[in-house]
């Protein structure tokens, strides 16, 4: 089943969805959560673990990247937000290197969110975040 949503109502759509799960799951203090939407238009959303040692801490997306994977849905978007307190906007983080790794399975058109310091809600493609992403090495391109 593939969705009929354009990407920019999916793109707004996550970032609804994601900051107003953290204003429910963390109403005081710091928050943050990864939110992705799949070609079967699934919206998954998830959390960082809290964990007592850092070394085994995972990113905020990876709960959603592994319900994906275990839906065998395929990710067309993927956002993350934090916000510092519940005095404070959100701010859109882009994926650290570890989560693009983990979006490139799906392919170089999945759509990532992507800081932008005057706030607003930007998406780019994997193949734009990183044109010489090591997989073009053994791509038939």
């Amino acid at each position: 089943m593939s969705t009929s949503l354009h990407s920019h109502d999916i793109e707004q759509k996550l970032y609804d969805a994601a900051t107003e799960f953290v204003k429910e799951r963390y109403p005081q203090g710091w928050g943050g959560a990864g939110a992705v939407y799949t070609d079967a238009g699934s919206l998954l959303i998830s959390v960082a673990p809290e964990v007592i040692n850092d070394a085994v801490h995972l990113c905020m997306e990876t709960g959603a990247y592994l319900e994906a994977h275990k839906l065998n849905e395929r990710v067309t978007h993927s956002l993350c937000v934090a916000r510092d307190d519940e005095n404070t906007g959100f701010k859109v983080l882009t994926p650290c290197g570890i989560c693009q790794e983990r979006l490139f399975y799906w392919g170089g058109d999945v759509k990532a969110a992507v800081y932008d310091p005057s706030g607003q809600l930007i998406f780019k493609t994997l193949n734009e975040l990183q044109p010489n992403h090591w997989t073009k090495a053994y791509s038939n391109d």
